[in-house]
C-alpha cells in the first residue's frame, strides 16, 4: 500500500506558498490552496522562492490489540531493545512491532448474558459486594428468572474469562452490544 502524500512550503516566517494563485508566502487562513501532491512542484517552489518542504502523510491506522498484547507493547517501550522485548514475549512479533510504531487501541472484551440449562428464560446472576447470600454461596453466579427488574444489568454480563471461573462453559451464552449493556 503506498502511502497518499501532500506537500507544503513554509518559510521561516510561518507562511504558507498557495499553490493556486502562486505568488508569494500568506499566513495560512488566506493561502487558498496551501498543498500539492505534486512533490517536484513543491520543490520547484524552495528552489525560486525560499522556505522548506513540509510533508504532510495520512495517520496510519491503528492496530487492534488484546489487553495482554498491549501490556507487551507497553513492556516494549521501557525497554532498551524493544524488538528483542516483543520477539521474547509474543508469536505476533509482526502486528505488536506495527502496533509499537503506528499505535493501538486495546479491543473491548466481550460480555455475555449466560443462559441456565434446560431452563427456558432463565440467566446467571453474579453476585454484588452488597448481597448478603454471596459469602454462603461461595460467590458463585445463580440462576434468576426475569433480567428486567433488576437493578445492575452488569451483573448478567460475563467475559469470557468470569465464564470459564465459574464453569460455566457448557452453558449457551448470548454476546451483549455495547447499546445493550
Amino acid at each position: 500500500m503506498s502511502e497518499e502524500k501532500l506537500y507544503a512550503v513554509k518559510n521561516d516566517e510561518g507562511k504558507y506558498w498557495d499553490f493556486k494563485d502562486q505568488d508569494d508566502f500568506w499566513e495560512l487562513t488566506y493561502v487558498s490552496c496551501p498543498t500539492t501532491d505534486n512533490e517536484l512542484d513543491a520543490k520547484d517552489v524552495v528552489h525560486d522562492y525560499g522556505g522548506h518542504v513540509v510533508t504532510l502523510i495520512e495517520e496510519p491506522e491503528k492496530v487492534v490489540l488484546t489487553k495482554e498484547q498491549a501490556e507487551i507493547v507497553e513492556g516494549a517501550r521501557d525497554g532498551k531493545y524493544p524488538a528483542t522485548h516483543i520477539a521474547g514475549n509474543s508469536d505476533h512479533e509482526k502486528l505488536l512491532m506495527e502496533a509499537f510504531v503506528n499505535g493501538y487501541t486495546v479491543a473491548k472484551e466481550k460480555k455475555y448474558n449466560v443462559k441456565v440449562p434446560h431452563a427456558e428464560g432463565w440467566h446467571f446472576q453474579k453476585y454484588s459486594r452488597e448481597s448478603r447470600q454471596g459469602p454462603r454461596n461461595n460467590w458463585k453466579p445463580f440462576p434468576v428468572k426475569d433480567t428486567r427488574q433488576v437493578l445492575s444489568k452488569d451483573l448478567f454480563l460475563f467475559t469470557e474469562a468470569e465464564i470459564e471461573h465459574y464453569g460455566l462453559q457448557d452453558c449457551e451464552k448470548e454476546e451483549v452490544t455495547d447499546d445493550e449493556q
